[in-house]
């Protein structure tokens, strides 16, 4: 039996981790869990996982669920002292960390400085702080298990070879929302076209990015950090039908590749299980028969300046990097309010990294500071519009 405490269980990714769980009863206990505001799921979640620890986002939804449960051996807590319980849940063998943005840092840090190995849904973490935390993971002895498809892909595709070996990573992305539109015709998009994604059903955050491929911008420093390849190794390539997750090619030309139907509980699952493998329950099988073709195409930095700022950013390395995350998740939160345009969320982010100077080796009191010194920034940048 793995012992499991679960970052952001209301969440896409932490909904499709409850599934895993569900489907494999024997195989796993859901010992720990945060979530958000849906407190309703939450509801849910007690009364079928009986987990021992639950955090919420505020204090007046704990006191709520303690009323209601009160009976029931567990303990309610809330805030970011409660996002670290859960993190570091003494019963617990492996974290999944699906939160998003850049609040998943300090409980995945003090996790893995507790013995948890990790399986790691929340980019922001390495983005923003990767040195700190693949130090950290070393000095501690344990796994970093990604569970972005993509990473995971990569990570299959490495198993029993050898890292020189290795020529170059491709990430496949599958171009989001907006990937038959020029740039002429995103002027105006609705949030509502933003978040019609073709292929994945995915939380609104990471929709958004995926339209401003941001996401592969991120995954490219995550894959940076994970598999210690320089900036130069790592392409992205636009693969509309999401069939091939990632490749790995090395250099006696071979091109190892991870394919799958888009379904997020298959990374999820092997990150649970790995090295092991599991039957996933319920779920539809690829068929490539299904597929008369498979199409790429090369990324277009013109196109997508989000994913060049983002190879910008790890290039440029120190603050950088969570410069451009800070940035891009103040704007994309804004356009979601519907106070700025699609194209604006580009704009935002470009001019913060320019107003921005480099600490190198920053230590995780400056990352925090310069995270939220560039959220001040957007805020402000916005209110002379």
């Amino acid at each position: 039996m793995k012992y499991i405490s679960l970052l952001g269980a209301t969440g896409s990714i932490g909904q499709q981790t409850i599934d895993v769980v569900r489907n494999h009863p024997e195989q796993f206990s859901l010992v720990a869990l945060s979530a958000g505001r849906n407190i309703d799921l939450v509801r849910t979640y007690i009364n079928e996982f009986k987990p021992e620890l639950v955090s919420v986002h505020t204090k007046e939804d704990c006191d709520t669920l303690k009323g209601e449960f009160g009976h029931e051996q567990m303990t309610f807590m809330y805030g970011e002292e409660g996002l670290v319980a859960v993190a570091i849940y003494e019963k617990a063998s492996i974290l999944v960390n699906a939160v998003i943005g850049s609040v998943g840092l300090g409980p995945t840090l003090q996790a893995i400085e507790a013995g948890k190995d990790i399986a790691l849904a929340n980019k922001e973490t390495l983005v923003t702080a990767g040195h700190l935390v693949m130090n950290a993971v070393k000095q501690a002895g344990v796994q970093l298990l990604p569970v972005d498809s993509e990473h995971s892909a990569i990570f299959q595709a490495l198993q029993g070879e050898q890292e020189k070996n290795i020529e170059r990573l491709v990430i496949t992305a599958s171009g989001g929302s907006f990937r038959d539109r020029t740039r002429e015709q995103l002027v105006g998009v609705t949030v509502e076209e933003a978040l019609n994604h073709p292929n994945w059903s995915m939380g609104a955050k990471i929709t958004i990015d995926s339209a401003s491929m941001m996401n592969k911008g991120l995954e490219v420093i995550e894959a940076h950090w994970l598999f210690d390849l320089p900036y130069e190794q790592i392409d992205v390539l636009l693969h509309r039908e999401s069939v091939i997750h990632s490749m790995v090619e090395f250099h006696d030309s071979s091109v190892m590749a991870q394919l799958g139907t888009p379904d997020m509980r298959v990374p999820i699952q092997y990150a649970l299980t790995y090295p092991d493998r599991l039957p996933l329950v319920g779920r539809k099988r690829l068929n490539l028969a299904d597929f008369s073709k498979l199409h790429f195409a090369e990324m277009d930095f013109d196109r997508y300046p989000c994913l060049r700022y983002a190879y910008d950013a790890g290039k440029m390395g120190g603050t950088m990097p969570t410069v451009l995350n800070a940035a891009n998740e103040a704007a994309v939160a804004v356009f979601l309010a519907g106070q700025i345009s699609f194209l604006d969320i580009e704009m935002l982010i470009e001019q913060a990294m320019n107003r921005h100077q480099v600490i190198a080796h920053p230590d995780l009191t400056t990352i925090r500071e310069v995270d939220q010194e560039t959220r001040q920034l957007i805020h402000t940048l916005l209110k002379k519009r």
